[in-house]
């Protein structure tokens, strides 16, 4: 069946070590290199992250899922109280993904009736759609931005985000910045317009990230 065979292309990727040619996985699941494309095609549609091309390979990008994962008492404690807490950023799809997460929790503790967080301070970050934003990320999408600064002026932007901070206050998208050509940190709440571009910076952010950091330390 397809279904079956494109679940095992997305195991096959998520076992590589390198990019998978179409004609590899076309002799390992014993069908034609058409098939092979028109499947990851299908996936790709569905927002699974394959990336890669014809006659290059392809690869899973890190991130899809996760293993499964055991949990002590405290240690799903502590889980609880940070979802609960999630309220407090504003971003509206971090709240309906906590909630979910709360409910399988609940199903298998009774940690929800015992433990709570007040979500004093939450506050929406403007219009901006943080999901989209945590969706670049992922996804290693330019973003072009409208950007107000704290005296008012307007500039246009094209940012590489690499991570969003939530502090107890206000949330930040930390980001390379092409028109500054360093590290820039934009509050959504000043963004007048912010669209997801097609152009990738794919296989660089785990890269910016480690020289985020490493700046930050070096500041410090």
């Amino acid at each position: 069946m397809r279904s079956i065979r494109m679940f095992d292309i997305i195991q096959l990727l998520r076992k590589a070590t390198r990019p998978l040619t179409a004609q590899q996985m076309a002799d390992t699941l014993e069908v034609t290199k058409r098939t092979i494309y028109r499947d990851i095609a299908a996936l790709q549609s569905t927002r699974v992250p394959i990336e890669g091309e014809a006659g290059i390979g392809y690869i899973l990008r890190p991130g899809f899922d996760l293993p499964p994962i055991n949990f002590d008492v405290e240690e799903a404690e502590a889980i609880t109280v940070g979802l609960s807490m999630i309220a407090r950023t504003g971003d509206k799809g971090l709240e309906r993904a906590a909630a979910r997460a709360a409910r399988k929790l609940s199903d298998a503790t009774q940690l929800s009736e015992t433990l709570f967080s007040s979500s004093w301070g939450a506050k929406a970050p403007g219009n901006i759609d943080l999901s989209a934003i945590r969706d670049a990320i992922r996804q290693e999408a330019k973003i072009e931005l409208f950007y107000c600064d704290v005296n008012g002026g307007l500039t246009e932007r094209t940012i590489l985000p690499v991570a969003l901070i939530y502090y107890s206050e206000a949330v930040v998208v930390a980001a390379w910045c092409e028109m500054r050509g360093d590290f820039r940190h934009f509050r959504p709440d000043r963004m007048v317009a912010c669209t997801i571009l097609s152009d990738r910076f794919t296989g660089k952010g785990q890269g910016l990230r480690r020289e985020l950091a490493a700046q930050h330390a070096a500041d410090l």
